[in-house]
């Protein structure tokens, strides 16, 4: 003999909101700990885009016997300058294929002769402007 289901049978209200309080609990844990390792993803991956250019920077040194100029910056690393006094001494195909935005979309700054070092390539981090801490702290080779 089957049962015919009660027609008032189903969750109750508080059912539903100890079910909605439990997924906000468990989403509010789950951003606490994803967020801060997306930040510092972004910090690491802003670290390893300058570490390339700075070797693509010294391979065009090694090749002309200079570095870029600051007006013609980064971009001296895709295509060849005006200004090369050797231009057949540049290398085929560039000194990188492309250049990086950083993780925060703004393009990498190329600054010679540098602040502590012969060149600085830097990012100014996530708030876009100079100098801050933390998230907002501009990110270089000179770190």
């Amino acid at each position: 003999m089957s049962r015919r289901p009660d027609p008032e049978s189903g969750f109750s209200l508080i059912e539903l909101m100890v079910v909605i309080v439990i997924i906000g609990l468990l989403s509010t844990v789950v951003l606490i700990n994803v967020l801060p390792s997306r930040d510092r993803a972004m910090v690491e991956k802003a670290k390893a885009d300058i570490a390339v250019l700075e070797q693509a920077v010294e391979g065009f040194k090694l090749d002309n016997f200079s570095y870029p100029k600051t007006e013609t910056g980064l971009d001296a690393l895709v295509t060849a300058p005006a200004e090369l006094a050797r231009p057949e001494r540049y290398r085929e195909g560039g000194y990188i294929r492309r250049l990086p935005n950083d993780p925060w979309g703004a393009a990498y700054r190329y600054a010679y002769p540098g602040r502590t070092r012969s060149f600085d390539i830097y990012s100014l981090g996530a708030d876009g402007a100079e100098g801050g801490e933390g998230q907002d702290a501009d990110i270089g080779n000179w770190n």
